[in-house]
């Protein structure tokens, strides 16, 4: 079940695609506030389980391995799969092998300190 705790459900983000004579590119967010961030994750570890009250996040994987957990989901993403998570929804990313890098685009209002953490495998609270 998910918990949206905002009451200005922003809808889920359309990411576009381009083509361009040399290829093509993809464009996740145009002219909005958001903050992206690549996550390294290291081989076997895992992130705190989470959630945060004022920002929705897309989750990009950029290698195999990544594990996604998402409102009680545990996702196998393929690379370049994308994953939104709403304001409010549990999740948590980890490795289930290797290092891996995820993209994170987090909408809303961003603030490390807003992390409530339900599990944490290194005792933070």
């Amino acid at each position: 079940m998910q918990t949206d705790l905002r009451t200005d459900q922003r809808p889920e983000p359309a990411v576009e695609t381009e083509r361009r004579p040399w290829g093509a590119f993809e464009r996740f967010t145009l002219n909005e506030p958001s903050t992206v961030k690549v996550i390294h994750v290291d081989a076997g570890q895992r992130l705190s389980l989470q959630r945060h009250r004022d920002r929705d996040e897309l989750w990009v994987a950029l290698d195999p391995g990544a594990v996604f957990e998402v409102a009680g989901r545990r996702i196998l993403p393929e690379v370049g799969e994308r994953v939104f998570i709403r304001a409010g929804d549990t999740h948590r990313l980890g490795s289930a092998g290797p290092a891996v890098r995820v993209m994170e685009i987090a909408f809303g209002d961003f603030d490390e300190d807003d992390i409530e953490r339900l599990e944490d495998s290194y005792g933070r609270a």
